[in-house]
Order: C-alpha cells, then structure tokens, then sequence
C-alpha cells in the first residue's frame, strides 16, 4: 500500500520515542501536476487530524501543485480546502487547441476559487506557515519580455546547461520564495546550492500570483509578472529548480515529514532523466517520506498515477478522465489510514533508508 523511507536521524528518533506530531517541524510538497492528487487522503489525514492534534510551528513548503496544496493545509477547514482543491483541480477542462493565455486564465480562477477570498485565513494560521516556491528568469530567460520564441530559445539553453550539470542552469534562473511573512525563512537563506536567492513576504496581495507563478508551466501556461512586492521579471514554476524540493531540511532539529507520490528526491524537472542525481545526502537525515507502493499504483485506473499527459490521453473525454482521477483521489485515502497504523505502531523493519 505504501513505501516508507527514513532518514538515519529520523529512524534514530522514532526508535526511541515513536512518531510524534510534536516532532514534525517541515512538510515538503513536490511540484509534480496530477501526480499531487494521489496525496489528498494524506493530506486530509495529516492536517485535519493528526497534525491539529499537536500544535507547534511548521514549515509548509510547496512548488506548483506542492504550493496549491499546502496553501490549503493551512486553512481554518483544512479538509475542507483539500477536497475543494481535488474538485477543482481533477475537473479542470481545456479545449483541443489551447492556449497559453487560456491555461494561465484557467487555473488563475481555480486557484480564486480554492483562495475563495480568504487567502487572510491561509496566510494566518496560528501554527503553519506556507512557502510557495517559485523561479524567476535571469539571463537570456530575464529578456524574454513575453515572445514565446524567446522563451522558448531561452529554456532550450537552459535545459542544455542542465544537462551539463545542475550548477550551470543558475545562469538561466533564479529561486524566489515567497514566505509566511511571520517567518524570515532563515533555513533556506544560507547558500545550500548554486542558485541565487530572493525572499518575499506573503500577504493577501500576492498569495494567488505566487501560487499561480508556483504551477506555470513553460510554455503551457504564461510567466506571471508584476507580483507584489516581488522584484520585477517573469516567474515561472518553482518545480524547474525544486521539483522534489531538495532542500537543507538537516538543519531544523525537528523531523521531515513528506508525503510524496515518488519514493526518491529529484532536484529539479529537468533532472527526472538523470537516476545518478537523485538525493542521497545528509539533506535527508530527519526525513520520513510515504509514498503509494508499486502495488498499490497498480490498482488504480491505468495501473499508474494521474499525470499530465492524461489530458491529451483522454483529449476531450472530459468525463473520462475526472472519473478516473476522481477514483484515484477516493483510492488515496486507504494509504492514509496504512501511514497512520503504522504511525500508531511502527515497525522500523517495514520502513527503507535513502
């Protein structure tokens, strides 16, 4: 049903104290499309139940539909959120040729919907605060000013630099964090990698827009501009440099815990290709991670994940697709309640290491 992975601290600490909602200081979201839908039972469980249960301070850090999601986690009604989330998001609908303005016009209203006007309420929690990461264009990206050829040009360079190596897609773009303004984000200012770092607060001005930057597709979607209080240039989505979101989780002294629809860590999209840069570091030592299980993947509809290429799969089979999404989504509550057994009880045997 489900794959659990530990990091050495993380084993070490439910060893001798078991898995405690107090030690839970992080929860990681990848940016990864539909693929996030297989988590809303998790999602569901851990922020309306488990989490609630042990207030403390917590680190919600999100990319693309990691950031939509855990927008939502922090709302008064986290349940509630999630399910509007996984409505919203499986019912979306796109005619044959689409776009790019249609698409960014699309999920600009899902996401108002989601916020329903009270992007206060998720922004002001008493106990989670959320991190959207996003990128913003520098280089030959930076003076793309909105012609698709030059964008184009500009991630074509981009994606060959990375295959060169990870350092050098700094050159193309950079990270901008958009934080909960009542947390400077110190863990993440100090330099950990070779992109350059912005900072933003969070505020009722800009949540949407950097939620919206967070999931903007290249080329399927538009760069969002004009963020407020951000510096001036294209954002696009945060999962081009943190796909997976490897980040220097070793430094808070709590634990990690990262419900994800993959049982390793990619750095960045443009490294799914590349298995030798998956993460096995010391960024991983307070990490739990739960994933679906080969098996588990196996029963649903298709024998895989929702991803995003079910929408050219299933082209204007609308229906279709949200009924199997939605089967997918219904499915995904049965991994909650394996993830919360084995929290009540865990058996370190059962669990894998990075």
């Amino acid at each position: 049903m489900i794959t659990i992975r530990l990091g050495q601290r993380a084993r070490q600490r439910i060893a001798a104290e078991g898995v405690r909602a107090d030690d839970i200081a992080i929860v990681p979201a990848a940016a990864g499309g539909p693929k996030g839908l297989i988590l809303h039972g998790l999602d569901c469980w851990l922020f309306g139940d488990f989490l609630r249960a042990a207030p403390r301070r917590r680190r919600l850090v999100g990319a693309s539909i990691g950031a939509w999601r855990m927008a939502a986690s922090a709302f008064d009604d986290p349940v509630a959120a999630h399910k509007r989330l996984a409505r919203l998001y499986a019912g979306q609908r796109y005619p044959n040729k689409v776009t790019a303005s249609y698409v960014s016009q699309t999920c600009r209203a899902l996401l108002d919907e989601l916020l329903d006007g009270r992007a206060a309420e998720a922004l002001n929690h008493p106990h989670h605060h959320v991190n959207v990461l996003t990128v913003r264009g520098i280089g030959a990206l930076g003076r793309a000013n909105g012609a698709r050829w030059r964008e184009t040009a500009g991630f074509l360079m981009a994606a060959a630099n990375n295959a060169v190596s990870r350092q050098r897609l700094a050159a193309s773009m950079e990270r901008v964090i958009f934080h909960d303004a009542r947390d400077d984000a110190a863990w993440l200012r100090d330099g950990f990698d070779a992109f350059a770092g912005q900072f933003v607060g969070l505020s009722t001005d800009n949540l949407r827009d950097a939620l919206l930057a967070s999931g903007s597709i290249p080329l399927v979607l538009e760069a969002v501009t004009g963020i407020a209080g951000a510096p001036d240039g294209a954002y696009w989505d945060g999962g081009l440099i943190d796909y997976h979101l490897h980040l220097p989780y070793q430094r808070d002294p709590g634990l990690v815990l990262y419900p994800h629809f993959n049982d390793y860590i990619v750095p960045g999209w443009l490294d799914k290709s590349m298995p030798w840069r998956r993460a096995k570091d010391a960024a991983l030592d307070n990490m739990i991670l739960v994933s679906p299980s080969p098996d588990f993947v196996a029963t649903l509809p298709n024998r895989k994940l929702p991803d995003r290429k079910d929408f050219t799969v299933y082209g204007q089979d609308h229906a279709g697709r949200n009924r199997d999404w939605t089967r997918a989504i219904a499915e995904s509550e049965r991994m909650a309640e394996a993830f919360a057994r084995w929290c009540e009880k865990p058996d370190l045997h059962q669990a894998q290491s990075f």
